[in-house]
């Protein structure tokens, strides 16, 4: 009762004082019937501040409110479908607002709220009788509203009063509701469905990263609402930034707009859930702003394939993709709304304000100085001739059919509750006035072919089930149309061949948050928005094995130039013209030569007195050795595997071994000879030829012995060492062949013989001083400081060779260099001079004869 008295005090102040109610609203269409339907229609769209209504709307207006009209027609005029009833209307304006739409709406249960007041005795006549009214409207749905936000405003009063109401084409996801608007469906689907659509376009363009315009209200923040949550649901698609457009905009406001949503630049595309006349001024904003094209829109079916909001506006909606809940053409209505003249249509007190609209005209009597939205200057008089043309834009436009499937919806209900209260058919007392519960309840249960043919069905929350048309406003320089470019039933069908862009490519502009990485870069996602990310490129030896990671080659591999992948990394072999190698051979073959020259003269003039002088043995013993360091050099150079490994070890200083024990066998017999000579007459121990060779051998033996039991242990095998031409730049990288015998073998190998290298040194050092009678003991000191000279300058060229890949090759030919020369230098200081006698002065080589004893 509480709320009862409310509504009545809300009813009585919104009458001016002392003026009864008037029988019809100044903004309402009374159309007489048993039964009536209430009808809102934004005939007039918003006023500016502090006036409620402003120019009159053709399309969602006057055309719906005459599909209505058209609809209550057939109703009527089809026998079976209410028969013994007529169906009567009242039809209010709201004006594009749901404020004002609130306090239209308050005349549908104006007379509820009277009956119930009148129940206490109340309204007495001045001689205590009764007053006499007129029988209330028997009012049993209501058709509309537009905007989800007036049908929400409309809603919550009319389930007051258990009134259904079936909306034509609001759709904001909230209404869908059942426990908080449970007396309201829709011929239309709701946002959820539309905002799954949007996404499925959104995401068959190809965009990652859109932003998203709402108009203030339940309808486009409860679409971008579910538009969001579809995207997470679909996943992939981020949100740049969602901007709201407030309910009274100021003339600045989409400037400022278009200025937000700069500031995400590769956000393209723009997803819209925005009224008509916010979505025009956002498009004027774009062009004023000459970004027209920068922007690929996406509209929701407010925008749908309206000619409104792009007239004049053409080239910054090009390319724009709109949705539309399917529909088709009503057979008919086109044929009736172009007959609608001023003579016969009487009954729409509204359609005066269209005809001077379209016709850009003025009527006899109007009191509208000029049409709204027409131009500036003289406007001709209205003869009431003109007629509507078939080529009107708005014969059919998006929601006629909508309307015209809303009333045949409630009509059906109400043939369906007639049929089971009262199985004769006709007015039952039972349903004086009809109960709008079960009447809601047959409306959503019943199914029947709509206007257009298509099917009209409900589901447990009142909705339709979603279908929608996909547009796309092709054309520009001032003109354009829409074009279907697919569709949406439970899933998207874009016919891609279908859509123009405009410039001249077949794919629609990227709208994404960071452009993608080249190749060989890996993403590294920004924090809190999956969609955005920096793009790094993978180095060194990485290469990136998805788009998110970079990962090292294997050893074996390099990446290759763009770090896509990994590929061999090109092997280096030491070959015999390479001019690391050619230099040692050719050093260690002119040694052979030389050597072999010298052999061969010791052989020939063996039992010449300066072959017997030098200790033919051991000199043939060190001939060898020498021989042995020259040969060693061809098997450092060869292609290493198993046997030149395992020859390697085995000779690498076993040359330099055995010519170093012979030196130092002969050194220390001339030291020990000259020392033993200071004290005795008597000869030391072991300076036999047999006793020398038996210790030359045996100190060369040891190092035999010790690589014998090497290669037994670890026996010897080749590998391409990765790691040693591993260099900072990938494209430089080599990996090298060699043997496993690194640098600490070889020095290994070579410790020895530079062990006995050193004690020959030393003992050369000792025999400085001998007499001339030992003329090989000052050719050994000379041979042997040589010698270390070179193995002092070995050192630092041997670890001092740059890291690279030639690494090895560079120490290999240094190595060989090295031993070339120590083992020329003794064959030059010992054995050069000897030739050079031998060949030369033989004259020299002869033995001496005892000089005879001076006569007495």
């Amino acid at each position: 009762m509480r709320l009862l008295a409310l509504l009545t005090i809300t009813l009585t102040l919104h009458r001016p004082h002392g003026v009864p109610p008037a029988p019809t609203q100044p903004h309402a269409i009374r159309l007489e019937g048993d039964l009536t339907l209430g009808g809102l229609f934004p005939v007039h769209a918003r006023g500016p501040p502090g006036v409620p209504c402003g120019g009159v709307r053709k399309e969602q207006g006057i055309h719906r409110l005459e599909a209505m009209l058209y609809a209550l027609d057939r109703v009527n005029g089809d026998p079976r479908l209410l028969p013994n009833v007529t169906l009567g209307a009242r039809i209010l304006d709201t004006c594009s607002r749901d404020t004002y739409a609130l306090e239209q709406a308050l005349a549908f249960v104006s007379n509820f709220v009277t009956a119930a007041a009148g129940t206490g005795g109340q309204g007495r006549c001045p001689d205590g009788s009764t007053p006499q009214r007129d029988p209330p409207e028997r009012l049993v749905g209501v058709i509309g509203a537009s905007a989800s936000s007036v049908s929400i405003m409309v809603a919550n009063v009319l389930r007051l009063f258990a009134i259904p109401q079936i909306s034509y084409a609001s759709t904001a996801p909230e209404l869908s509701d059942p426990r908080r608007y449970e007396f309201f469906s829709r011929v239309v689907p709701p946002d959820s469905c539309q905002a799954r659509a949007m996404v499925g376009v959104v995401r068959a363009l190809g965009w990652s990263y859109v932003a998203t315009v709402a108009s203030e209200g339940s309808y486009g923040e409860s679409g971008v609402e579910a538009f969001v949550q579809s995207s997470r649901e679909a996943g992939g698609l981020c949100i740049a930034q969602s901007i709201k457009i407030p309910r009274e905009p100021a003339p600045e406001e989409f400037a400022k707009v278009v200025g937000r949503l700069m500031e995400t630049s590769t956000a393209r595309g723009v997803v819209l859930f925005a009224n008509e006349d916010d979505i025009r001024r956002l498009l004027e904003a774009v062009a004023a702003a000459n970004l027209s094209g920068h922007f690929s829109w996406v509209g929701s079916d407010s925008w749908g394939a309206k000619p409104g909001p792009v007239v004049g506006l053409e080239d910054a909606a090009r390319g724009a993709i709109t949705i539309l809940p399917k529909r088709l053409s009503v057979p008919g209505f086109d044929e009736y709304f172009t007959s609608r003249s001023l003579e016969n249509n009487r009954r729409n007190l509204w359609f005066h304000e269209f005809w001077e609209e379209d016709f850009n005209c003025r009527l006899p009597h109007s009191d509208v100085g000029q049409p709204h939205g027409g131009p500036a200057g003289p406007i001709r008089k209205c003869t009431g001739r003109e007629r509507i043309g078939r080529d009107s834009p708005y014969t059919q436009e998006g929601k006629v059919q909508f309307v015209i499937d809303a009333v045949l919806a409630m009509a059906h209900g109400l043939h369906s509750l007639m049929g089971e209260a009262c199985p004769g058919g006709g007015l039952c007392p039972k349903m004086d006035p009809p109960d709008g519960r079960k009447l809601l309840q047959h409306i959503r249960r019943v199914a029947f072919n709509g206007s257009a043919g298509t099917p009209v069905t409900f589901n447990e929350n009142g909705d339709a089930p979603g279908r929608y048309d996909i547009f796309q406003f092709q054309g520009g320089n001032g003109s354009g149309s829409y074009r279907a470019v697919g569709q949406w039933v439970e899933g998207l069908r874009l016919w891609a061949e279908s859509l123009d862009w405009g410039t001249n490519s077949s794919s629609p502009p990227p709208s994404v948050c960071s452009l993608p990485c080249g190749r060989g870069e890996k993403k590294t996602p920004v924090k809190g928005v999956p969609c955005c990310w920096h793009c790094e490129a993978c180095r060194g030896y990485l290469y990136r094995a998805d788009v998110h990671t970079c990962q090292p080659c294997p050893a074996h591999l390099r990446p290759t130039p763009d770090h896509t992948s990994c590929r061999p990394t090109p092997v280096l072999r030491l070959r015999w013209g390479d001019p690391l190698a050619a230099v040692p051979l050719a050093l260690a073959t002119l040694g052979l030569v030389a050597t072999a020259v010298v052999l061969v003269t010791f052989v020939k003039h063996h039992e010449t007195p300066i072959v017997k002088a030098s200790g033919r043995e051991l000199s043939y013993v060190l001939l060898v050795g020498i021989a042995m360091v020259y040969g060693i050099t061809f098997v450092m150079v060869a292609e290493p595997g198993v046997g030149v490994c395992a020859v390697r070890r085995l000779f690498l200083g076993a040359g330099m071994t055995l010519s170093y024990a012979a030196l130092l066998t002969k050194t220390n017999r001339i030291y020990r000879i000259f020392e033993q000579g200071k004290r005795s007459v008597t000869p030391p121990r072991f300076i036999s030829p047999t006793s020398q060779l038996v210790i030359t051998f045996t100190l060369s033996g040891l190092q035999l012995v010790a690589v014998a039991l090497w290669l037994l242990l670890r026996p010897p095998h080749a590998l391409v060492d990765y790691d040693m031409g591993r260099t900072p730049d990938p494209e430089d990288a080599r990996g090298v062949l060699r043997c496993d015998m690194a640098e600490g073998g070889t020095l290994a190998c070579l410790a020895y013989a530079l062990l006995l290298m050193v004690t020959c040194t030393v003992y050369a050092v000792k025999a400085r001083g001998v007499p001339e009678t030992f003329n090989e003991a000052k050719p050994i000191g000379f041979a042997m400081y040589t010698t270390c000279v070179v193995w002092l300058a070995f050192g630092p060229i041997f670890f001092g060779a740059a890291r690279s890949a030639e690494r090895v090759h560079v120490q290999t030919a240094t190595l060989t260099v090295s031993m070339t020369l120590s083992a020329s230098v003794p064959l030059g200081l010992l054995y050069a001079p000897k030739v050079y006698v031998i060949l030369l002065h033989p004259e020299r080589n002869q033995p001496r004869r005892p000089r005879n004893d001076p006569p007495p």
